[in-house]
């Protein structure tokens, strides 16, 4: 045995995973004994949630008791960064463990026409991950795991390589393509490969409420799976517009601030009481993550189970959303669809009981390309190489003695381009356009551009914008005009 094996057996044995310090693992490599021994994990991805949207990151206004709790029984992030500033490409570096510069979908580029989804025709989507992608499903399921994926997938139509089914999950209920989840009352979601119509939301109904029927199906899906290994992916639609919530969970805060209405001239739907409903969605999705862990205590697996809050971007201007009242990005610079702070760091926490140590706080700086790695390390399965990740396992475990650090990183978007090296953060707002330097520990508002005054490192981070990409043809990084 090689010297890195034997050290990376005896920190997996620490972490009491030594059964899987092996490479190449697959599901036949593993009895069924062993493979219960494996972690659960539960990953709950809010949409455009902001880092100042939790009380456990300084929310005032709205209450998330129960995502507060699974910080104070974790670990929290103060410098961990989504994929990108909107939700495909963000999404799409979660699950390959590549950054924009090099992941195969950069934008929310949209298939098959805008509307599509309405039939439920399966021409509709957004760009389709490639058939033989890596992904951290596709690594789970070979060594044993159940996987399934609830909510907003956004990776790709029904009948393309993009598919759930396709990409490692045994088990998908939600939206296929992401904008139709601009209605938390559509006429159909999918089931696996099958449209399940809803009849209670035809023609314009607003019957049921998605989420409630989203939560229901991972529910049964953790349930139906809790005695061997399972991989539960919740890429919930809350809190993105439209602003829409049940009458009970509006009740909860309406009245209890000014609330002028929104007429929807600036996108999405029209809202009496568009700030009340907008902490309602986030206290319902709060109360929903609530009953994933009562159900995971219940089943009497919550020591064995790992479970990740985030978000995939920062949050949203649009559609009656009121950051600056909710102070929604916290002390950050920009809102989602920008390379700032703003659009690009959220929540993360992270609660493993009996190796996560409750009320931890860290501020190792970590992006979504690094859950692939970290999924690998956990379970003992060779990281694939060529990706953009770094494991944080050793963060979670409080071993910062051997936690590797990033030497960047990068994010890219129809133009922008955000890097960050250390401390330091440039930004560039177009393609050609001026880049803008700052020191992220002395200036986390990004109000101080430092270009003139550290010339040194504003050329070497302006010349990294070329090299830390390849070039896409179907995301190029300025679009061409038609």
């Amino acid at each position: 045995m090689t010297a890195k094996n034997c050290t990376r057996r005896k920190f997996l044995k620490g972490i009491g995973l030594a059964t899987f310090a092996l490479t190449g693992c697959s599901a036949s490599r593993f009895s069924r004994q062993a493979r219960r021994k494996l972690p659960n994990i539960v990953f709950i991805l809010a949409d455009d949630l902001g880092y100042g949207d939790l009380g456990c990151y300084g929310q005032k206004k709205i209450r998330t008791p129960n995502i507060d709790a699974i910080a104070a029984e974790g670990m929290k992030f103060t410098q961990h960064y989504s994929g990108n500033p909107v939700c495909a490409p963000s999404r799409c570096t979660l699950m390959t463990g590549l950054h924009t510069g090099h992941s195969q979908v950069r934008d929310n580029k949209q298939v098959g026409g805008a509307d599509a989804w309405k039939l439920g025709a399966t021409t509709g989507g957004q760009w389709p991950l490639e058939q033989g992608t890596v992904t951290v499903a596709k690594i789970l399921k070979d060594v044993g795991y159940a996987t399934g994926a609830f909510g907003k997938w956004g990776l790709g139509r029904v009948g393309t390589a993009g598919e759930p089914a396709k990409q490692g999950f045994d088990r998908f209920y939600g939206y296929n393509c992401q904008r139709q989840a601009h209605t938390y009352y559509p006429n159909h979601l999918w089931s696996d490969n099958n449209i399940e119509w809803i009849e209670a939301n035809k023609d314009g109904k607003e019957g049921v409420y998605s989420h409630d029927l989203i939560v229901e199906q991972a529910l049964e899906f953790i349930d139906a799976n809790s005695r061997s290994p399972f991989f539960c992916y919740m890429p919930f639609t809350i809190p993105h517009v439209a602003l829409q919530v049940p009458e009970d969970s509006l009740a909860e805060y309406k009245g209890e601030w000014p609330d002028p209405s929104y007429d929807g001239k600036k996108g999405y739907i029209p809202h009496e009481n568009p700030r009340a409903c907008y902490a309602a969605m986030i206290t319902r999705m709060d109360k929903d993550v609530g009953r994933v862990m009562a159900l995971i205590k219940k089943l009497n697996i919550d020591k064995n189970t790992i479970v990740i809050f985030t978000s995939d971007n920062g949050p949203s201007y649009a559609g009656g959303a009121d950051p600056d009242f909710f102070e929604s990005a916290g002390p950050l610079r920009g809102l989602k669809g920008t390379v700032y702070e703003g659009g690009i760091r959220v929540p993360f926490i992270a609660r493993w009981p009996g190796k996560i140590k409750p009320r931890a706080e860290t501020d190792h700086v970590a992006a979504f390309w690094d859950f692939l790695p970290t999924a690998c390390e956990i379970i003992g399965a060779r990281t694939p190489e060529d990706i953009d990740g770094i494991s944080y396992l050793p963060t979670l475990l409080q071993k910062p003695d051997k936690q590797k650090q990033h030497e960047y990183l990068y994010w890219e978007l129809n133009g922008k381009q955000a890097l960050r090296v250390g401390d330091y953060k440039a930004v560039r707002n177009k393609q050609g356009g001026k880049v803008e330097l700052y020191n992220l520990a002395e200036d986390l508002a990004e109000a101080n551009d430092l270009a003139k005054e550290k010339p040194d490192i504003f050329e070497k981070m302006t010349k990294m914008f070329a090299t830390v990409r390849t070039e896409s043809d179907v995301f190029p990084l300025v679009k061409p005009k038609s």
